[in-house]
C-alpha cells in the first residue's frame, strides 16, 4: 500500500537534527545524541543546544538555522514552553518532520494541553508532520537509526516491529526481547499522538521489507473506520498483533490520565479487530509469543496437529491445551505408523501425541519430525522435550533444525527446563524456530498460526447490504423504519382506553398480547407490564386494567402512554438483536439469547455493521441461540436464514443511520423453517439534536 509522502522522512531521513543535543552524559539529550551517532545512521547528523559547543567530535549549533544540508528530520528534546519556538525555526528552515521526545503536554494537563496546541499550530502553518510529543522516538535495526533516548544497548536488528502507545514498554521490550532471543525491526513511541498516530504508521512500518509482522500496544484509536481500512490493508501481507489495554474500567481510567486515549466498548475492539483481520492478544508475553511464530513459521493449513515428544505427561499436557484452544490432534495414516514402528521401540506410543520414550536419540527425533510431517493429515507439529537423560537437549535441537527448515509446514517447539536447556535454547533461537517453555505456550502459537488465516478471510470479505437505497427515509415510526429495510415487524397499536384496546384486538383478531407502553420502562416483563395469549374481549378488558395498575405501582413517576396490543405470534425460538454506536468504530451489532433470558445468559456475541456473511455466521455458531436454531433434541429446526437476513438488513440500517444509538429487537420470534422471523418488541434510541 502507499506510503504517504509526508511521512517518508521519519523512515527514510537523509539527515537528522538533534534539538537539545547535550555534552552532559547525565542529560537525555547526550542520550539521544550519543544513540544516533552509536547506531551508525549513514546520513548526516547535526546538533543544537542554545550553549552551543562541541559533542561526539562535531559542532553543537545555536540555532537550527545555521544547520547545513542535508537535514529533513528533527528530533526535539527540549523544555515543552520552547518546543513550539524550536518548531518555527524548523518550519523556517525547511524542515517538515520533527519527533518531540519532550513531555510536559497534554498527558500533564490544561497547561501542557496549551503548548501541545500551540506546537500544532505551528506545525499546521509549515505543514510540519509530528510524532509525539512526550515520546520515546523511533528506531530501525537494519537502516540503521535510533532517535530514542533509551540506555544501550538497542535492540537486535530483527523482523518484529512494535508500534507502541507508551514509551515506558519500548525500553522494556527491547531487553525483554535480547534475553528472548529474537530482534525487532522498527520499534516506534507515538506518545500523545497529536499528529501522526497508529493507524498513519501502519503502511509505513508494513512497507519495510525487514518487518515480517507488526505488534501493536494500543491504549486506544483515533479513528477506529480508518484503521481498520488501512489494516486491511496491510495484514494481506504481514500479520498485525494487537495488545489492547485499559479493558476493564481500572484500566480505562488509567488510559485516560496516561494519553487522553478513549477506551471503546472492548466488543467493539474485538469486532473490529476480527474486521480488520488483527489478531488481539490478551498479554504483552502472548503477543510476542505469536509474533515469533508469525515471522518465523510458514503459514499453516488447518487445525490438526501433531505432537512429538520423550515424556508422556507433556504429551497430555500439549493435547489438553491444543483442545481448550480449538485445535485438534491430527489422526496418523497407517502408513505413518507404520513408519514410526521401524524407527521407535516397541514400547513407543505411535498414535498421537507420540511418545518417543525418554531413551529417543537425536535422530530418532529428526526421523520422527519427517515422517509425521509427511503425513496429509498433519497440519503443524508440535515437538516437546525436557533434557533427554541419556542426551543433551542441545543436541536434539541440532538434530531437528535441518528438517523444520525444509518443512512447508509450521513446527514450534517446548524446550521443558532451564539451566541444562541453555544450548537447545541458543541454537533454536539462531535458527529462528519458535521456542517456548511449556506446552501451554507452544500450542498458543500455534493456534495463532491458525487464527491469522482465518482472520485473512474476515479480513477479505464484503458487507452484505441487502437493500439498494435508504436515503429518502424519514420517519418516526418504528415499524416504518424497520419494514423499510425489509424488517418484519409484528404490527402494534396504541390504546389509551380499554374500549380502544378491545377494538384493536377485534380487528386484529384473538388472540393477542398487551404490553405496557412507557418510555420509563425498559423491561416490561419484570413489572408484569406484560400479558400474552388473551383469548377473548373481556380478558383484554381485564388485563388492560391490569397492566396499567401494575406499571404505576412498580414506577410511580413513569409516564404511562397507554397499552399496546399486539396480534398473537405462532411460537418459535426467542432470540436478541441489536445494534449500539461505538464512538471509535461505529455501529455494533448484537446477537444472542433473547426473551428474558438475555442479561441471565448473557449468550451474546459482537459484530460491526454492516456485516459480512462470514462475521454474521460467526455471530450464530459462537452463540447457544444461534446452534440451535438448526435444532436440538425435540426442539425443531427454526429459520436461520431469516435470522441471517434480518441480521443483515438491521446491521444496514444501524450502519447508514449514525444517529440511532440503540436498536434492540428483543424478543426476535424465529418461526419453523421456511416461515421466517418477526420482530416483536422493538426499543429504538435516538441521539437527541
Amino acid at each position: 500500500m502507499p506510503i504517504e509522502h509526508s511521512l517518508i522522512p521519519f523512515f527514510n531521513p537523509q539527515g537528522v537534527v538533534v534539538i537539545g543535543a547535550s555534552n552532559d552524559p547525565s542529560k537525555l539529550g547526550y542520550g539521544l545524541a550519543n544513540n544516533l551517532v552509536r547506531s551508525n545512521y549513514q546520513g548526516a547528523v547535526h546538533f543544537v543546544n542554545i550553549k552551543g559547543g562541541e559533542l561526539l567530535g562535531q559542532p553543537i549549533y545555536t540555532n537550527v538555522l545555521e544547520v547545513p544540508n542535508p537535514v529533513d528530520l528533527a528530533a526535539v528534546l527540549i523544555p515543552a514552553p520552547y518546543v513550539a519556538d524550536a518548531l518555527r525555526q524548523c518550519g523556517q528552515r525547511g524542515i517538515q518532520a520533527a519527533i518531540i521526545g519532550s513531555g510536559g503536554f497534554r498527558e500533564v494537563g490544561a497547561e501542557g494541553a496549551e503548548l501541545e496546541e500551540a506546537i500544532m499550530e505551528v506545525a499546521s502553518q509549515y505543514h510540519i508532520r509530528l510524532i509525539g510529543p512526550n515520546c520515546i522516538g523511533l528506531l530501525d535495526t537494519h537502516l540503521p537509526i535510533d532517535t530514542t533516548f533509551l540506555p544501550p544497548p538497542g535492540p537486535t536488528p530483527g523482523d518484529v516491529a512494535f508500534i507502541s502507545h507508551s514509551g515506558a514498554i519500548c525500553a522494556a521490550v527491547i531487553d525483554w526481547a535480547r534475553g528472548q532471543g529474537y530482534g525487532l525491526s522498527r520499534l516506534l513511541s507515538l506518545g500523545n499522538q497529536a499528529d501522526v498516530n497508529e493507524t498513519d504508521t501502519l503502511a509505513p512500518v508494513a512497507a519495510d521489507p525487514y518487518t515480517r509482522v507488526l505488534a501493536l500496544y494500543l491504549e486506544g484509536v483515533n479513528d477506529g473506520r480508518r484503521f481498520i481500512d488501512q489494516a486491511r490493508q496491510v495484514v494481506h501481507d504481514k500479520p498485525i498483533i494487537a495488545l489492547k489495554v485499559g479493558r476493564f474500567k481500572s484500566g480505562q481510567r488509567a488510559v485516560a490520565s496516561h494519553t487522553g486515549a478513549l477506551a471503546g466498548q472492548e466488543s467493539a475492539y474485538s469486532a473490529a479487530f476480527r474486521r480488520a483481520g488483527v489478531l488481539r492478544a490478551e498479554t504483552s508475553e502472548e503477543m510476542f509469543d505469536q509474533a515469533r511464530a508469525l515471522a518465523w513459521c510458514p503459514p499453516t493449513r488447518g487445525r490438526r496437529v501433531a505432537v512429538l515428544t520423550n515424556a508422556g505427561g507433556p504429551g497430555v499436557t500439549a493435547a489438553d491445551a491444543l483442545e481448550s484452544l480449538g485445535l485438534e490432534l491430527a489422526e496418523f495414516s497407517g502408513e505413518t505408523r507404520a513408519a514410526l514402528a521401524g524407527i521407535l521401540p516397541p514400547a513407543a506410543s505411535l498414535h498421537n501425541p507420540v511418545d518417543m520414550l525418554a531413551s529417543a536419540t537425536p535422530d530418532q527425533f529428526a526421523e520422527s519430525l519427517r515422517i509425521v510431517l509427511a503425513d496429509s493429515g498433519v497440519d503443524s507439529v508440535m515437538i516437546i522435550f525436557p533434557t533427554p537423560p541419556l542426551f543433551t537437549a542441545g543436541s536434539v535441537a541440532k538434530a531437528i533444525i535441518p528438517v523444520i527448515h525444509s518443512a512447508e509446514k509450521p513446527v514450534v517447539v517446548a524446550v521443558m527446563g532451564e539451566r541444562l536447556i541453555q544450548e537447545a535454547v541458543e541454537h533454536l533461537r539462531a535458527a529462528h524456530v519458535p521456542e517456548y517453555r511449556f506446552a501451554e505456550r507452544a500450542a498458543a502459537a500455534l493456534a495463532a498460526l491458525v487464527e491469522r488465516a482465518e482472520l485473512l478471510e474476515y479480513a477479505q470479505a464484503e458487507p452484505v447490504m441487502p437493500v439498494q437505497s435508504s436515503e429518502a427515509l424519514k420517519t418516526s415510526e418504528i415499524s416504518a423504519l424497520l419494514e423499510a429495510y425489509g424488517i418484519p415487524v409484528a404490527k402494534m397499536e396504541l390504546a389509551k382506553s380499554s374500549d380502544e384496546a378491545v377494538a384493536f384486538a377485534r380487528q386484529m383478531g384473538l388472540p393477542v398480547a398487551l404490553k405496557v407502553a412507557s418510555p420509563g420502562i425498559s423491561h416490561k416483563s419484570d413489572v408484569g407490564g406484560v400479558l400474552l395469549n388473551l383469548g377473548d374481549e373481556a380478558a383484554v378488558r381485564t388485563g388492560y386494567a391490569e397492566i396499567l395498575q401494575r406499571a404505576q405501582s412498580a414506577h410511580p413517576q413513569a409516564e404511562i402512554q397507554g397499552v399496546y396490543v399486539q396480534r398473537m405470534i405462532p411460537s418459535g425460538q426467542e432470540v436478541i438483536a441489536g445494534a449500539v454506536q461505538d464512538p471509535q468504530f461505529g455501529a455494533q451489532m448484537m446477537f444472542g439469547s433473547g426473551g428474558t433470558e438475555v442479561e441471565g445468559l448473557k449468550d451474546i456475541a459482537f459484530g460491526l455493521a454492516p456485516l459480512t456473511k462470514l462475521e454474521a455466521e460467526r455471530m450464530l455458531e459462537s452463540t447457544w441461540a444461534g446452534r440451535k436454531l438448526k435444532g436440538f433434541r425435540n426442539l425443531p429446526a427454526a429459520d436461520r436464514d431469516a435470522v441471517l437476513d434480518i441480521l443483515f438488513r438491521l446491521a444496514q440500517l444501524a450502519a447508514e443511520h449514525p444517529s440511532l444509538e440503540e436498536i434492540e429487537i428483543n424478543p426476535l420470534l424465529v418461526l419453523p423453517v421456511g416461515q421466517g422471523a418477526v420482530a416483536v418488541d422493538v426499543r429504538i434510541q435516538a441521539k437527541h439534536e
